[in-house]
């Protein structure tokens, strides 16, 4: 990991497995199969569930900033504490709770390479046990999101300036052919396609077989050698409803050290639902 921009942000199973009992440590199950974590999940993790606790049900957008400090009170959490993030899909959803995390302000944040497959296939063990810690007084620092967030109007106006856009998800969805991933409900927008300018780099091409994240080189020749992006662009990332960007959004910030990485969580549900704004189609 000595090769990344920010490694520290990177923890192994072997360091998990080490702190799991810190008290100044919490680890974090999210996944996107929510049934996951009662089948067994790392012993001492909590789960946060990135739609029934990070998301407003009634208004798409994020829980208020009380609701996101009872979530850290009731799970253990404090301001100092190191929150440590794993799940399915080879992190997809916990780097999308780690982004989440960081628009509420959470200083130290960080993520179990691997995540969950990793921790099963090296047989560690598991446990179905829901574990209950003292509550804590959260104070939400708050950050300032437009660093990190980016919403439809401004992603318009990055397109017209001839910014960079990466589109994370899968090549069907971004040429037109498909509304969503294959194998998932063909649903969530009325026009398939991409934004235009936007280049396609599925979020799977970052991360390894075992779901480790590829190495910093490996990335490298991904994001600058085959589309042409440097650490001084503005960069927005987006996919479906913004949790694949997530995953390359940490990719581009913490592992390659692009500082101007905005992730736009209206993603294709919103813009191809919109009146008035470009489409594309086809493998541009």
């Amino acid at each position: 990991m000595a090769d990344y921009a920010h490694p520290e942000v990177l923890v192994s199973a072997d360091w998990v497995e080490q702190n799991r009992d810190n008290p100044k440590v919490r680890i974090v199950e999210s996944d996107e199969d929510v049934l996951l974590y009662d089948m067994g999940h790392v012993p001492g993790a909590v789960k946060i569930d990135w739609q029934g606790d990070l998301q407003d049900q009634l208004i798409r957008d994020y829980i208020t900033a009380e609701k996101f400090a009872d979530i850290c009170a009731r799970s253990g959490i404090a301001n100092d504490t190191t929150v440590v993030f794993y799940g399915d899909k080879s992190n997809w959803w916990a780097c999308y709770a780690f982004w989440a995390f960081k628009l509420f302000g959470h200083d130290d944040c960080r993520i179990m390479n691997g995540g969950r497959k990793l921790w099963i296939d090296q047989k560690r063990p598991l446990s179905k046990e829901t574990p209950s810690y003292p509550r804590t007084n959260y104070s939400v620092k708050g950050s300032d999101p437009s660093t990190i967030r980016i919403f439809r109007d401004e992603v318009l106006a990055h397109l017209k300036a001839g910014k960079k856009l990466i589109d994370v998800r899968s090549p069907g969805e971004y040429t037109g052919e498909l509304l969503h991933m294959p194998d998932y409900p063909q649903e969530g927008s009325l026009r398939a396609g991409h934004i235009p300018t936007a280049k396609s780099v599925p979020w799977s091409r970052a991360v390894n077989e075992d779901g480790t994240f590829k190495s910093a080189d490996e990335l490298k020749g991904i994001f600058e050698q085959e589309c042409g992006l440097n650490s001084a662009d503005e960069v927005v990332a987006y996919c479906r409803i913004g949790e694949r960007s997530s995953l390359t959004w940490f990719v581009l910030t913490y592992l390659l050290g692009y500082p101007k990485v905005r992730n736009y969580d209206g993603s294709w549900t919103e813009w191809g639902n919109l009146v008035g704004v470009p489409i594309a189609r086809g493998a541009e």
